[in-house]
């Protein structure tokens, strides 16, 4: 996880009876699909309430200090452990989180936002090889929402967020998951203003190591 400064309708879209912040989870994937891109990549508005980012933040928060790493403009959690030569020490994740990088995770990558909404930026390689500067494609991803990223689109695609101090140019045309977004009138002058957001990435690693077991007391959670 990193901590960075960075209208009521049927089961076919979203639902805007959210008002104090329930929860809203479509019939299926299939109704949160981003159909703007080529993969199978979800949006889900309102994956959690209020009172559980309020929760989650506040447990960010309260981690000790070793807990963090920091980053270039970024602060960062691993939880249950760090990659060990590309294994995941086994342990469990602590109560209040229970519910993309290289060949030590599975394509999947699920993210669940907090706090502040941010433009996620998708690029490609041109002919030759060389990175696209100009991202392929923007998502919108608003507080308490959830983004699953899957097959290519995760692993072909580098994801960045720009370093900008507000987001621009938004609008249904620029923005892929604009019609699934909760609340899009709140971007309806096309800007974004950024504020702390925190994100939780859940991976799946492919290797897990048995050495936490043996480790047993000494780790620290």
């Amino acid at each position: 996880m990193d901590s960075s400064p960075s209208q009521s309708s049927g089961p076919d879209g979203p639902s805007a009876d959210n008002k104090h912040g329930a929860i809203s989870l479509p019939v299926s994937l299939d109704h949160a699909r981003i159909t703007d891109l080529p993969q199978s990549t979800f949006y889900i508005p309102n994956f959690i309430s209020e009172e559980e980012e309020q929760m989650i933040l506040e447990k960010i928060a309260a981690a000790p200090k070793p807990r963090w790493k920091q980053l270039t403009h970024r602060r960062l959690q691993t939880w249950p452990s760090d990659l060990v030569k590309n294994k995941l020490l086994d342990a469990p994740l602590p109560p209040w989180l229970e519910g993309p990088d290289g060949a030590a995770y599975w394509p999947v990558v699920c993210t669940v936002s907090l706090g502040a909404s941010l433009c996620l930026n998708l690029y490609r390689n041109k002919d030759d090889g060389a990175l696209d500067p100009e991202p392929a494609w923007r998502i919108l991803q608003e507080p308490r929402s959830l983004l699953i990223t899957t097959e290519q689109l995760y692993t072909d695609y580098l994801h960045g967020i720009e370093d900008i101090e507000e987001d621009i140019e938004l609008s249904p045309d620029s923005i892929a998951n604009w019609s699934l977004l909760r609340d899009a009138n709140a971007f309806a002058d096309g800007r974004n203003v950024r504020q702390t957001r925190t994100s939780l990435t859940y991976r799946d690693v492919l290797g897990v190591s048995k050495l936490a077991n043996k480790l047993g007391m000494f780790l620290k959670r």
